[in-house]
């Protein structure tokens, strides 16, 4: 059966050159969304763009900086130019980085919030402003984690910044409510992706801990993003949905 639940939206993906990112965008622009895929590494994000659009989907690579507030108002103007109009953001470029508290670097820890707290918070604001100007609402989305829920050894710094983003969805329905714009964070656990699959062990650790007896997938997490973004469900907001496989439920450690 065709799926045309997006057709006529206009969605920006940050992040989607693999992975998670990637998924969302290819389940978006083969439901009928327009999509402008980012990646920072070019090859990425063209090679995506074009898998995407040899399966019948309409995507256009931008390859960028997502932490660069220039090149966020960029892309905005980018999809607009090209589309008519923005609809759907998803805020999913990050880096994980581990790294014992006491022996954290500066630059490291400037890294993680240059990209998740501050490239998310503008990318969110000048989208807003754009759906603003159009007088027709839409969604955004970040992408939080479940270590934004849950400590994770050596994963301080990168915990806080998802907590935050969640506080900043929540903080944000005071001003994008009367918009008619809906902001929510989807929280992946683990998740099987071609980084986390480089890691020797990975897949076994985390289906033995998790209660559902397997790590998420990508299309697991894509799931719940295309659910927050449809316009149908546009007043669900401020929300954060954790999809681990009930790991926050009982949190054993992978280590």
């Amino acid at each position: 059966m065709e799926d045309n639940r997006f057709t006529n939206q206009v969605a920006i993906i940050t992040g989607a050159g693999q992975g998670i990112g990637f998924e969302i965008a290819r389940q978006l622009a083969l439901a009928g969304a327009s999509v402008l895929l980012n990646d920072i590494d070019e090859q990425l994000a063209n090679r995506a763009a074009g898998v995407i659009n040899m399966l019948g989907g309409k995507c256009h690579p931008m390859a960028g900086d997502a932490a660069d507030i220039s090149f966020i108002q960029t892309m905005v103007d980018t999809v607009v130019r090209k589309c008519g109009f923005l609809t759907i953001v998803i805020a999913n470029a990050g880096i994980t980085s581990y790294g014992s508290f006491l022996e954290y670097q500066p630059e490291d820890l400037q890294s993680v919030i240059n990209l998740k707290l501050f490239g998310s918070f503008f990318l969110a604001q000048k989208a807003a402003l754009q759906m603003k100007k159009q007088g027709s609402g839409g969604s955004i989305l970040l992408m939080s984690s479940v270590t934004g829920h849950q400590a994770h050894k050596n994963l301080a710094a990168y915990g806080m910044t998802k907590a935050g983003l969640q506080m900043l969805a929540k903080s944000l329905v005071i001003e994008l409510s009367p918009l008619n714009i809906s902001i929510n964070t989807v929280a992946p656990g683990a998740t099987l992706t071609e980084r986390t699959l480089q890691d020797d062990g990975y897949e076994q650790t985390w289906s033995r801990i998790t209660p559902m007896g397997r790590a998420a997938t990508v299309e697991d997490i894509a799931n719940a993003v295309l659910f927050f973004v449809l316009p149908e469900s546009r007043h669900i907001t401020g929300q954060s949905l954790v999809v681990d496989g009930g790991w926050t439920a009982t949190s054993p450690s992978p280590y």
